[in-house]
């Protein structure tokens, strides 16, 4: 067994996400503005079917539609599944069925969750009624979920607060919604990528050679991409290198650390046959260019861990530039 092969990967919790923001135009926002009225509103097609939620075009002929029906808020289960264990941001937070809902006067189904106690209360064909939101807003969450009409409903469950809806007059139709989207998960490293954030951790970067062609990856792989042998050898690489390619990055957005413009680049470091992105500060964005030779401008040691971001960024060497013929086939 190669020490490579006796470390133990790492591994890390990770949480993606963001705020989805749309504008909901005529069809969706003459329903998500019937929600916030506690009706729900569908849209015929030409075979005469309902549609629920309102679809912009007729799925037969492709024509826009623009007859509105109001369908009920009690309807029929086509189908379910059961969650044991709701994630954080889900409509319950005890375990409920997400579930297909015929609405009466509706020939689609909505999805939506069904709060029915346990799996042996929810059947496909059992009637349920929508238990709207204490606050509409405009948005699908205004129907906090369903409950049998075929037995007592259970205690209200607790629901997570309504999404944000974008600014608006009071009163005036909504027209933008707001719907977080979150995923976490457990990453784990690949014991070549475990190795690569231990070095960093050790102020290193470590790559891996094909041993087929002589490439060098960083960040590592376990195969080569060009030959599909293991990536066996590791190499120890130097922190300096050139920009292959590069952005500047004139607009803002939510989350942003660097007050634009500033510049995105890929680095080709010196030895290897791949470029990786990160930042190019210590100059005018105006100034960054194809060719350049950079070098890694770290963080102080104490503040070092498994991380690329031990790199704070990296900054012009002062160098002649790299001819163009010398990284043209890394681009």
């Amino acid at each position: 067994m190669t020490a490579l092969e006796s470390e133990t990967p790492l591994s890390a919790p990770l949480d993606v996400g963001f705020d989805y923001t749309r504008s909901v135009g005529p069809v969706l926002g003459r329903f998500v503005n019937a929600l916030r009225e506690r009706r729900i509103v569908g849209v015929r097609g030409s075979d005469g079917r309902v549609h629920v939620p309102p679809v912009e075009y007729d799925p037969v002929t492709a024509e826009a539609l623009t007859e509105f029906v109001d369908v009920a808020d009690e309807g029929t289960v086509q189908s379910w599944s059961w969650v044991a264990e709701p994630l954080a941001g889900q409509p319950i937070q005890r375990p409920f069925a997400w579930a297909l809902i015929t609405l009466d006067g509706a020939h689609t189904a909505l999805l939506h969750a069904v709060d029915a106690g346990s799996p042996d209360a929810v059947r496909t064909g059992m009637r349920v009624r929508a238990r709207w939101a204490d606050e509409p807003v405009g948005h699908i969450r205004d129907i906090a979920y369903f409950v049998s009409t075929e037995s007592p409903p259970p205690d209200p469950a607790p629901t997570p607060p309504p999404p944000p809806v974008a600014t608006r007059e009071e009163g005036a139709p909504v027209s933008t919604i707001v719907t977080p989207i979150h995923l976490g998960y457990e990453h784990s490293a690949s014991p070549e990528e475990s190795r690569y954030l231990r070095g960093l951790a050790e102020g290193r970067l470590l790559g891996q050679r094909c041993p087929a062609c002589g490439k060098v990856y960083i960040p590592p792989r376990g195969a080569c991409p060009t030959d599909g042998v293991p990536t066996t050898d590791e190499v120890e690489l130097p922190d300096t290198g050139i920009v292959t390619t590069f952005c500047i990055v004139n607009v803002p957005f939510l989350g942003q650390r660097i007050t634009p413009p500033y510049v995105a680049a890929y680095i080709l470091l010196d030895g290897a046959d791949i470029a990786f992105l990160h930042l190019v500060l210590g100059c005018a964005a105006s100034e960054v260019r194809m060719g350049m030779r950079v070098r890694a401008a770290w963080r102080p040691r104490e503040e070092w861990s498994t991380t690329l971001e031990n790199i704070a960024h990296f900054e012009p060497t002062g160098e002649p530039d790299a001819p163009y013929e010398s990284f043209a086939h890394h681009l």
